[in-house]
């Protein structure tokens, strides 16, 4: 596993122009991100839809970065091998959605993808603890999950990512934590100073006069 302590930046496909998302992703690649982030929603966990396993096997021939596909949805234990056969290398499920996550995480770990656990900015962070020894990436959402371009709440969830951080040091944990929602130029090192190292960002990359420069700015 690639270092927890190391900024690595995700850009958001949902933010990019799905009529060419091969070429965008590869906008993504040459402009230095580490990972591509998928958001995949059910219209159901959340409000909104966005795309299924077919647009993952769509984006995989484009790039060798690591796809980082997060479940917005409430069964995630009944299309978890589809997500796998497109080509996810990270699948990370939600805390509060309808399955056994004990199982889900050991699923998803067994198919040779990195296991993710996310968590909503109104879920307590205890909801999480028991979970924290069995996966390899922690998502603390930084807005409600299901639309993009809303605001960085970090009076709600950089409390948690901090303890995320704390929890992992006393327990020799080795997970990494993501952050997803309002991340930009400012936001992204708010983040970092509590202890997040992966920085999901959407609009402000995909909407950036030069993406490359946006990514340099958010490494810091």
């Amino acid at each position: 596993m690639s270092d927890c302590n190391t900024r690595i930046i995700a850009p958001s496909v949902l933010a990019s122009d799905w009529g060419q998302v091969g070429a965008e992703v590869k906008r993504a690649d040459e402009a230095g991100a580490d990972w591509i982030h998928l958001d995949v929603m059910d219209g159901h966990f959340v409000e909104n839809i966005s795309f299924g396993p077919q647009f993952v096997s769509a984006v995989r021939p484009h790039t060798k970065l690591t796809l980082d596909v997060h479940l917005m949805i409430t069964r995630p234990d009944k299309y978890l091998a589809e997500f796998v056969k497109a080509g996810s290398d990270r699948i990370t499920v939600h805390v509060e959605a309808e399955h056994d996550v004990v199982g889900t995480l050991a699923a998803i770990g067994e198919a040779g993808c990195g296991r993710g656990l996310a968590l909503n900015p109104a879920t307590p962070f205890e909801m999480v603890v028991p979970f924290l020894d069995q996966i390899d990436l922690l998502l603390v959402m930084t807005v409600v999950p299901g639309f993009g371009g809303q605001s960085f709440m970090k009076e709600e969830t950089m409390p948690k990512v901090a303890a995320a951080k704390a929890y992992r040091e006393e327990h020799g944990l080795e997970y990494h934590i993501e952050v997803d929602g309002g991340i930009d130029a400012e936001t992204v090192h708010i983040a970092g100073e509590n202890g997040a190292n992966v920085m999901v960002a959407g609009t402000s990359l995909y909407g950036a006069p030069d993406m490359a420069v946006a990514i340099q700015e958010m490494r810091g």
